[in-house]
C-alpha cells in the first residue's frame, strides 16, 4: 500500500466529518471549543467567516453537518439511540451570547476599484457575494423585488422558527458594510436591460420562486381555497394572511410542508394534517423537522396519492386518494403501485400545496448569451457558476435548482473567487487552493491544549417555549435556544476531530503500546498488501466505511505498516501519550477555503495588482 499522502488538504479535511459535510466548510469543532470557553465573539466571528448568517443558520440550517458528526457512529454501544452533536443550536449559541464588539471586527469597504457588479435577489447566495466583493472595493448593487433583503428567508421562514429581528441584523451587517447598495421593491425584468446599465458583471441568485401546483379534478372549481405552499408562507409572512379555516390539508413531504402545517396550528386550524405520497422514511424533510410537527399534535399521512379536490359549488369539501405501496420493478427501479385498497376521502376546507418550487428566468431573455437546458435551469460550469455567457453568474436556488441556506452561502463565495478573478483578467475555471495547516497540541507529557476527554452525555434538549403560548401566534419563537450550563454540557460532547493523530515512522520502535490501548481498536500494525478491500478485513476492527480512507503509514524497519481506520477514531491522544518516542502527536488540523480577494489570484500576479 502507498503511504497516505496527508500533505493533500483533503486527506485530514475528510476526517473533520462535520466540517467536510459542510457546504461552506465552517470550521465546527474550532468555534465548539470558543464556545466551551466562554469566547462567544470569537465563535461568531469563525461561523461568519464561513457561513456568513450564524444566527439564521443556527435556527434553520438543514444540518448537513449533524448526520456526519462523528459523535454518532461511536455512540452505539452506550445509548440506545445515538445522535450527534448539536452543532447547529451551538452555532446559535454564538450568535445569541456574541457582544457588540462583532460589528467592529468585520472588514470594512475596500477604496472604490471601479468595478460595478449586479447581484439579482437578495437572499443568501447574493448577499454572500457582497460580503465578500465589498471590502475588496468593488461596488455591488444588490436588486430585489421585496422592499427588504433576505429572499426566501425572509419570506418562506415562519418568524416562529426566524424571528425578523435576526433577519435584519445579519442581512444588515452585508447592507451597512459600505459598497454595497440595496434597491428594494424593484423587481427586474429585463436581463438585456440590467446589461445595458454597465455593470462589469451580474450574479443572479433569485431563488426558485414558483411553487409547483397540481392539476387534479377539482382544481379550478375550488381555487379560492387552494394554495401553493410558499406562496401561502410569503403571504403569511407579510400579513397579508392571518387566519385560516378550521380544517386545513397540507400536501407534500419536505420542509416547506413542515412549515405550512406548523404556521396553520398556528392561524387557528384546528385540525391540520401532512398527506405524503411517500413513505415516511422517504420524506424530504429533515427529521428534526418531522418530529417537531408530530410534536405540535400533527399527523403525517403517508402512502397517500391525491386523486381529486371535492367541492360543491366552489366550497372545499375535502380531498381523496389512492393508497399505494412502493415496490421495486425488474429493472431495480421503486415505483408506487395502488394496493387495490378503496380510496381514502378526508375533509377539509382548506389545501396547501406544498409538492416542490421550480425555477423561473421569464425575465431572461432567450437571445441575451444565457442558454437554459431543457428542464429551464441555466447551463453552468459547476465549478465557476459562469453561465454560457461569462460575466452572468447563477447560484442558490436559481443555480441548480432548490437547495438550502448554507448550500447557497458556499455558492456566494465560489462566484465571489469567479468574479474577483474575471475582472482581474484571470481564467476563473483556475480554482485556488485552500489554505491548511496542522500545529502540534502537546504542552507536556500528558497534556495537551484541547481538552480530549469528552463527556459521555446523551444529547442536550433545546428547551421550547410553553405549547399554549407557542402556537397562540405565529410570532413567538418556538425554540428558546441553549443557556450556558447547557452550551457548555453540549460543546463537551464534541470529539475534535480537527485535532488529528499524525504518524512518523521513521521514529516508531514497533512497541504497540498505542495499539494496546486504543479504545477503538483504530490502529493495527500488519504486514503490507497491495488489495485495500482485503485489508480493511484484517485489521483489529474490520473498516468497513470505504468512504472513509485507511491512513497507512510508511514501511517500518520490520516490513510492517501502521494502518489505522480514521472512521470510529475518538481524537483522545491516547496514542501519542502512551507513544514512547514520539512517533505519534496530535496536530490541530487548519482548512480555510480561499475567498475572493489577492490569495485567490495567481501568484505571479499578485504583486502591483489592486485588492
Amino acid at each position: 500500500m502507498r503511504a497516505t499522502d496527508t500533505s493533500d488538504p483533503a486527506y485530514f479535511h475528510k476526517v473533520v466529518d462535520c466540517q467536510w459535510a459542510c457546504p461552506a466548510h465552517t470550521p465546527v469543532p474550532e468555534y465548539i471549543r470558543l464556545i466551551a470557553q466562554g469566547r462567544h465573539d470569537d465563535a461568531y466571528m469563525v461561523n461568519w467567516v464561513s457561513n456568513v448568517f450564524p444566527g439564521i443558520l443556527g435556527r434553520t440550517c438543514d444540518r448537513p453537518c449533524e448526520p456526519a458528526c462523528r459523535r454518532g457512529r461511536v455512540e452505539h454501544n452506550n445509548l440506545a439511540k445515538p445522535e450527534p452533536v448539536a452543532i447547529c443550536r451551538l452555532k446559535r449559541v454564538a450568535a445569541d451570547r456574541k457582544g457588540e464588539g462583532v460589528r467592529a471586527r468585520m472588514p470594512l469597504a475596500g477604496a472604490r476599484n471601479g468595478k460595478r457588479v449586479a447581484c439579482v435577489g437578495a437572499g443568501p447566495a447574493s448577499l454572500t457575494v457582497a460580503r465578500d466583493l465589498a471590502p475588496l472595493g468593488y461596488h455591488v448593487t444588490v436588486i430585489d423585488a421585496e422592499a427588504r433583503a433576505g429572499g426566501f428567508m425572509r419570506t418562506q421562514i415562519p418568524r416562529f422558527r426566524l424571528p425578523e429581528r435576526v433577519i435584519d441584523e445579519e442581512t444588515g451587517y452585508v447592507l451597512n458594510s459600505g459598497n454595497v447598495e440595496f434597491r428594494g421593491g424593484a423587481p427586474v425584468t429585463s436581463m438585456r436591460a440590467l446589461l445595458a446599465e454597465g455593470f462589469d458583471a451580474v450574479f443572479v441568485g433569485c431563488g426558485a420562486p414558483r411553487g409547483r401546483d397540481l392539476d387534479l379534478p377539482g382544481r379550478a372549481g375550488a381555487a379560492a381555497h387552494i394554495h401553493v405552499g410558499i406562496e401561502w408562507l410569503a403571504s403569511v409572512s407579510f400579513g397579508h394572511v392571518a387566519k385560516v379555516a378550521p380544517r386545513v390539508i397540507v400536501l407534500g413531504g419536505g420542509n416547506t410542508a413542515m412549515d405550512c402545517c406548523r404556521s396553520a396550528r398556528r392561524l387557528g386550524a384546528a385540525d391540520v394534517k401532512v398527506i405524503v405520497r411517500s413513505g415516511f422514511d422517504e420524506m424530504k424533510a429533515s427529521p428534526w423537522e418531522k418530529e417537531d410537527a408530530m410534536h405540535e399534535g400533527i399527523p403525517i399521512l403517508n402512502w397517500h396519492v391525491p386523486k381529486a379536490f371535492v367541492h360543491r359549488d366552489g366550497v372545499l369539501e375535502g380531498m381523496t386518494f389512492e393508497i399505494v405501496e412502493a415496490r421495486v420493478d425488474e429493472h431495480g427501479r421503486r415505483r408506487l403501485v395502488p394496493t387495490g385498497a378503496p380510496d381514502v376521502f378526508h375533509a377539509c376546507d382548506e389545501v396547501l400545496i406544498a409538492v416542490g418550487q421550480e425555477n423561473a428566468f421569464p425575465w431572461i431573455e432567450r437571445d441575451c448569451g444565457v442558454e437554459f437546458d431543457r428542464h429551464g435551469l441555466p447551463v453552468l460550469d459547476a465549478a465557476t457558476l459562469q453561465s454560457t455567457r461569462p460575466d452572468v453568474l447563477f447560484g442558490g436556488d436559481a443555480a441548480f435548482g432548490p437547495k438550502n441556506i448554507i448550500t447557497a452561502v458556499a455558492h456566494g463565495h465560489e462566484a465571489a473567487v469567479s468574479i474577483d478573478r474575471l475582472l482581474h483578467g484571470e481564467d476563473p475555471r483556475r480554482r485556488p487552493a485552500p489554505h491548511v495547516n496542522l500545529m502540534s497540541q502537546k504542552m507536556g507529557i500528558h497534556e495537551w491544549s484541547y481538552d480530549n476527554a469528552p463527556s459521555l452525555d446523551a444529547r442536550h434538549k433545546v428547551p421550547w417555549a410553553k405549547a399554549e403560548a407557542a402556537l397562540a401566534s405565529i410570532a413567538v419563537e418556538v425554540e428558546l435556544g441553549f443557556d450556558a450550563e447547557a452550551a457548555y454540557r453540549e460543546t463537551q460532547r464534541c470529539l475534535n476531530c480537527d485535532v488529528q493523530t499524525v504518524f512518523t515512522a521513521k521514529q516508531c520502535i514497533e512497541c504497540d503500546a498505542c495499539v494496546d490501548i486504543c479504545p477503538m481498536d483504530c490502529i493495527t500494525f500488519t504486514h503490507d498488501g497491495d488489495d485495500e478491500a482485503e485489508l480493511r478485513t484484517r485489521l483489529n476492527a474490520p473498516a468497513t466505511n470505504v468512504e472513509q480512507a485507511l491512513y497507512v503509514g510508511a514501511p517500518l524497519k520490520t516490513a510492517r505498516i501502521m494502518v489505522k481506520d480514521e472512521d470510529l477514531c475518538l481524537h483522545c491522544g491516547l496514542c501519542a501519550e502512551r507513544c514512547p518516542t514520539g512517533a505519534w502527536d496530535m496536530q490541530k488540523f487548519l482548512f480555510k477555503p480561499t475567498y475572493a480577494g489577492p490569495a485567490c489570484r495567481d501568484t505571479k500576479k499578485r504583486e502591483g495588482v489592486p485588492a
